[in-house]
């Protein structure tokens, strides 16, 4: 313990107050095990089994709670199964975050896991700000020691922190922007939740280009491969920097539309893009913490993937017309898979491309999977709707959609969206776009003149193509068996729309997929965790979003 330091413990409260008398140590000589703690060598009682005890879990909680309060890393990380990186990050607290105060409170354990709350005093230049948030720890049994450990992650020291960051406090990397929507109305994530991780993306590759200078910033960083930083969070603004102008493509009333649409349900995701331009209207998440899961999820998108698959069929002529014949069995056999379609559905030996398409009729697909190939449906996906080449540049990160073949059932799995496909809303917000306009547009968030970026390119499609495909969605979208036709109901003007659901991993409930178009406004995706049916979660999500949008 630093000479000069002393620990009042009052309610429960650690905090560390320099000057005075010392309250007391801990006279520990500690040697490295391979649980990452320290072992006694004073000698120390049997070998402990089984789960920590609820006396144990207090106890080791109190002294590693302690310790760190007064700034002691090297106390604080002998209670914990991972000394080094707890011995790093703890020192870091004080060295690198400049923190010159703790207060930590713990609340009520539950079983292992003891929440506490953080008040930290940090200071720069003669200034002071407080950072204050909520987090954990789980005390677990020692596979060496036996003894009772905290279960060190980065998270114990703050939530957001993962592998290979660590607090810093200091001039920021990047200077603050204020994001304006296409109409110049400031975007905050204090008012639009989900554009928070987006934001902090935009600021940290375009801050500087915006013009403005930057302040100094209590943040996350994140040590990338080539030994680069790179802010990932700000937490606390000690000094503020001048912010400068950022335009979106965003548009506010369709972003705020977003946002409440996808609280509804544990976890959702939604997209919405201008066809006419690929601008994102609107990007929200909901129940994915900071992770976008609109822009960088990787889920089988289920019979939203229909759009390609009869784009396909039309362009290589297996299927002439969408009145052309595509019968809809119970079921149908694919390199040796069997497969059927919803329960429910009633088979129809004079179906039309159309028609199936409308119902989403899985046996259809199938059954012409084997006259189109894999390989003809992979290229349908790449060389035309401009997806899997790892090369959109929207302004922030994206996952732009993978469609591989594989040469086995998973290929026709692919066709209706099954498989091995994987996308994500804003991939199938960009389909519906390209379907209903003939041409691929990236989608972007900010202009592409910032950073100079140059845009991803795809063929498009033909104009025939192109006709079928918005009757096909708009038929689905407004007739007696359209699977669109109730979540849609409400959306004004010419409107087309496609249904989805898939299961990932073996879940129970199916992920619910919806995607759908407002003629000359918007196109909009969004995607439901075990949300069921298209048209149940996902499709109201997506109507809501499609009213708001103009």
């Amino acid at each position: 313990m630093r000479r000069g330091v002393k620990v009042a413990i009052v309610g429960g409260v650690f905090t560390v107050m320099v000057g005075g008398a010392g309250y007391g140590a801990f006279n520990i000589v500690s040697a490295v095990t391979d649980d990452g703690g320290s072992s006694s060598l004073g000698g120390s009682p049997a070998r402990r089994t089984g789960p920590p005890t609820a006396g144990e879990i207090k106890e080791t909680s109190h002294k590693f709670l302690t310790a760190w309060a007064r700034n002691d890393p090297d106390e604080a990380s002998h209670y914990t199964n991972n000394a080094e990186s707890a011995l790093a990050a703890i020192g870091g607290w004080r060295d690198d975050a400049f923190v010159t105060r703790t207060v930590l409170t713990p609340g009520r354990a539950a079983g292992a896991k003891v929440p506490f709350t953080v008040r930290a005093t940090v200071t720069w230049d003669g200034k002071k700000r407080t950072l204050k948030y909520a987090s954990s720890l789980t005390v677990v049994r020692g596979r060496t020691t036996g003894r009772a450990l905290v279960d060190w992650e980065p998270s114990v020291l703050h939530p957001d922190l993962r592998k290979g960051e660590r607090l810093v406090t200091g001039e920021a990397a990047a200077p603050p922007i204020e994001a304006v929507d296409r109409d110049g109305a400031v975007l905050t994530a204090a008012k639009y939740p989900s554009l928070g991780p987006v934001l902090d993306q935009l600021r940290a590759k375009f801050g500087e280009e915006a013009g403005g200078s930057p302040g100094v910033e209590t943040s996350i960083e994140r040590t990338d491969a080539d030994g680069s930083a790179t802010t990932t969070k700000t937490l606390l603004t000690l000094t503020e920097g001048k912010p400068g102008r950022l335009r979106t493509t965003i548009s506010a009333s369709a972003q705020a539309a977003a946002e409440q649409a996808v609280t509804k349900y544990p976890k959702a995701a939604v997209v919405a893009v201008q066809p006419q331009t690929g601008g994102v209207l609107a990007v929200a998440n909901h129940g994915y913490g900071e992770f976008n899961a609109a822009f960088l999820g990787k889920r089988a998108p289920g019979s939203t993937m229909k759009i390609i698959t009869a784009a396909a069929l039309l362009d290589n002529r297996v299927v002439p017309s969408m009145d052309g014949s595509a019968p809809c069995p119970d079921s149908v056999l694919a390199l040796s898979q069997t497969f059927h379609n919803l329960t429910g559905m009633a088979p129809d030996d004079h179906a039309t491309l159309s028609s199936s398409f409308q119902r989403s009729c899985n046996t259809s697909f199938i059954k012409l999977s084997d006259d189109l190939g894999a390989d003809r449906f992979a290229a349908e996906a790449t060389q035309r709707f401009g997806l899997g080449g790892d090369d959109w540049q929207s302004g922030i990160e994206s996952f732009d959609g993978s469609v591989p073949v594989n040469g086995d059932a998973q290929d026709p799995a692919g066709m209706i969206g099954q498989g091995n496909v994987q996308m994500n809303p804003l991939n199938m917000a960009s389909v519906t776009a390209t379907a209903i306009t003939g041409t691929f547009r990236q989608p972007i968030l900010v202009p592409p003149d910032y950073g100079d970026r140059r845009l991803a390119t795809a063929q498009g499609l033909p104009a025939p193509t192109v006709t079928q495909l918005r009757a096909m969605m708009h038929a689905t979208a407004t007739s007696s068996i359209g699977t669109a036709t109730r979540a849609m109901a409400g959306v004004p003007g010419y409107i087309g729309a496609k249904t989805g659901s898939a299961e990932s991993d073996g879940q129970a409930v199916s992920d619910s997929w919806f995607t759908g178009f407002r003629d000359g406004v918007a196109t909009a995706a969004a995607m439901v965790e075990n949300g069921g049916h298209g048209g149940t979660a996902a499709g109201p999500v997506v109507a809501a979003v499609l009213k708001s949008a103009r």
